[in-house]
C-alpha cells in the first residue's frame, strides 16, 4: 500500500512539473518568432504528430484484436 501511495504522489508531482514547461516553451517560441526566427513554425505540427502516435498505435492494436477475434470464429 505504501508503495502504491508513493507512486501516486510521484506521478502527481511529475505532472505539475511538466505543466509548467508548456508556457515557458510557448513564450520562448513567440519571442523567437518576433525576432524573425522560423524554427517555431513547425512546433504545432510536431505536437500534433506526437499526440496522434499513441492513439494510432492503440487503434491498430485494437483493430487487429477485433478482426482476429471476430473472423477466427467463422
Amino acid at each position: 500500500m505504501k508503495k502504491a501511495l508513493f507512486i501516486f504522489f510521484f506521478i502527481c508531482s511529475a505532472t505539475i512539473i511538466a505543466e509548467a514547461q508548456c508556457p515557458m516553451c510557448k513564450t520562448a517560441i513567440e519571442s523567437g518568432m518576433k525576432d524573425g526566427h522560423t524554427k517555431g513554425r513547425g512546433l504545432n505540427d510536431g505536437i500534433l504528430y506526437l499526440l496522434a502516435t499513441p492513439y494510432l498505435a492503440i487503434a491498430a492494436i485494437g483493430g487487429v484484436w477485433y478482426y482476429k477475434n471476430n473472423y477466427s470464429k467463422s
